[in-house]
């Protein structure tokens, strides 16, 4: 027991096998954190745990399935010997195309990753938040952190689809805010321009298309941008709340 209580803080972090999600996980474990982290990669988990130590437990799962929310609040209450406090909502799928020329076969497994799974993560967090920080805040902090995207709130007509589910997202999260912000539950949606990562070639991005945000924008955001992002609006004191961050590479003007 004396193990468990040594952290900081204990995080559950989805999407944790690339990315900004494990960039995330490794701040967090500098930081002094517990962390759950999960993805589909299960060689890539059992790399961290190797590396990063008691800290870190991983669990492999896909989002888009149900059981997968519950597997990963199990595994922190028996590894860290309580509920997380911070969750952020990272995993997510990404969508090449125009509402024209998209891909549609693929459009339903990215709604349930993007929407479905995440909505299902917002609520288990928030069940398991909520009665804590009620007779905690403000001597405690909570945090339910979205990754949410700039194509979620400024439309671009060339990931259109892909931006539709980060609306929702987008909705979600300030949904949730207004909800439990007045019980001591802060929600964050942090929304990133163009950062380099596997994320473009699961979205089916050409490597020319790549190039030309190169081209135009860079240097461009890598995930450790975001993931200091993310850590920044964890660590401030309970009292504080950053609702709502957009971090772009400098030269991105668009969108």
């Amino acid at each position: 027991m004396k193990n468990r209580e040594a952290y900081a803080r204990v995080a559950l972090v989805t999407g944790a096998t690339s990315g900004i999600g494990e960039a995330t996980v490794r701040r967090f474990v500098a930081a002094g954190f517990g962390v759950t982290g999960t993805g589909r990669n299960a060689a890539k988990l059992g790399q961290l745990e190797a590396e990063l130590g008691k800290s870190f437990k991983g669990v492999a799962g896909d989002m888009a399935a149900a059981e997968t929310v519950e597997r990963l609040f199990a595994a922190t209450a028996e590894r860290f010997g309580k509920a997380p406090d911070i969750v952020v909502a990272n995993a997510g799928r990404g969508l090449g195309g125009s509402v024209k020329d998209a891909d549609l076969s693929r459009f339903e497994g990215i709604l349930r990753v993007n929407v479905t799974g995440t909505l299902a993560l917002l609520q288990r967090a928030a069940r398991e938040m909520l009665p804590r920080q009620e007779r905690g805040y403000p001597d405690t902090a909570a945090d339910i952190v979205v990754v949410g995207s700039v194509v979620g709130r400024h439309i671009s007509p060339f990931s259109a689809v892909y931006g539709a589910t980060k609306f929702a997202a987008h909705a979600l999260a300030e949904g949730l805010r207004r909800e439990l912000g007045p019980k001591g539950v802060r929600v964050t949606l942090v929304e990133p321009g163009i950062t380099v990562s596997g994320f473009q070639d699961a979205a089916g991005y050409s490597d020319a298309m790549v190039q030309n945000f190169e081209d135009k924008f860079g240097p461009l955001l890598v995930a450790e941008d975001v993931a200091d992002t993310i850590q920044y609006v964890v660590s401030l004191p309970p009292r504080v709340h950053v609702s709502d961050i957009m971090v772009r590479p400098t030269r991105q003007d668009y969108p």
